[in-house]
């Protein structure tokens, strides 16, 4: 590992970190981003049902706000729920932006990866050429720096790409997911309103 990290030269330790940073992001990203994290299926029928049994209590409230994060939109609804339905609807979706930015945490940085990774190959490529062009001498060139040059060219193209190729993909799916959970949310608590201003059935 040493020795390839040797050959690439020292543009490869920004690629090194770039990698290191996307990892980290796709790692936490999978655990954060479970449905079961975010928008469980059975948390409305629960909340409705106790809801109807001891009405808004203190501990309900509580425990929605520490559990997934479609419950903390739905403890926003509860707490509002002897106001009016424009207020209820309003600290809903004032919760569900929270919730919104919560849930695309990191996915700017994990672009910025994506796209940046490429450009990071591409100055290792040029250090690259650098290094062979100052490898040739009036009497010849210098094999040694000549093959160390295209080294450097090779692998930081190589490494650049991928590095980009992983991140972009896993960005556009964590991207396509959050969309359609901040959706689940959205209709989720239209249900739990309804339900409590008595315009649905449970």
């Amino acid at each position: 590992m040493f020795a390839l990290i040797e050959a690439a030269g020292w543009p490869i330790w920004f690629l090194i970190v770039a990698s290191i940073v996307a990892v980290a992001i796709i790692g936490e990203r999978l655990w954060s981003l479970r449905q079961s994290q975010v928008v469980p299926k059975d948390l409305l029928p629960k909340v409705v049902q106790e809801y109807r049994k001891n009405g808004v209590t203190e501990e309900l409230i509580a425990r929605l706000n520490q559990g997934p994060v479609l419950g903390r939109v739905f403890a926003a609804g509860l707490k509002n729920i002897r106001s009016s339905r424009e207020v209820i609807k309003d600290s809903i979706e004032e919760a569900g932006r929270a919730a919104t930015q919560e849930l695309d945490r990191f996915l700017t940085t994990l672009g910025s990866i994506a796209a940046v990774a490429p450009l990071l190959g591409l100055f290792g490529t040029v250090v690259g050429m650098i290094e062979i062009f100052g490898s040739q001498t009036p009497t010849g060139s210098n094999p040694i720096q000549l093959g160390h040059g295209i080294s450097i060219a090779l692998y930081n193209t190589a490494f650049g790409i991928l590095v980009a190729v992983p991140s972009i993909l896993f960005y556009r799916y964590f991207r396509a997911k959050v969309d359609a959970m901040v959706v689940e949310m959205e209709l989720q608590a239209i249900k739990l309103v309804e339900v409590l201003l008595g315009e649905r059935k449970a």
